[in-house]
C-alpha cells in the first residue's frame, strides 16, 4: 500500500481528514450520479417498491390498531 492519510484527534476520538493515493480505485467521475448520466431516478421508486413489499405484505396480514 502506497499513499498518504491525514488524521485528525478530539477529545480522545480519532477520524480521517484526507486520503491521498497514486493507485487510488476511486473515481469521481465515476462514483457521482450526477456527472455519468447513467442513474436515473425513476429507478429508485422501483427499487424502493421492490424492498418495501414485505412490509407492505406484513401490514395487511397484521394491521395496527391505533
Amino acid at each position: 500500500m502506497t499513499g498518504e492519510v491525514r488524521l485528525g484527534l478530539y477529545k480522545g476520538n480519532m477520524f480521517v481528514e484526507s486520503r491521498l493515493s497514486p493507485h487510488s480505485l476511486y473515481d469521481e467521475g465515476v462514483a457521482t450520479m450526477e456527472g455519468g448520466g447513467s442513474y436515473n431516478q425513476d429507478d429508485a421508486e422501483g427499487f424502493l417498491r421492490i424492498q418495501g413489499l414485505p412490509s407492505r405484505v406484513q401490514g395487511r396480514v397484521n394491521p395496527r390498531e391505533f
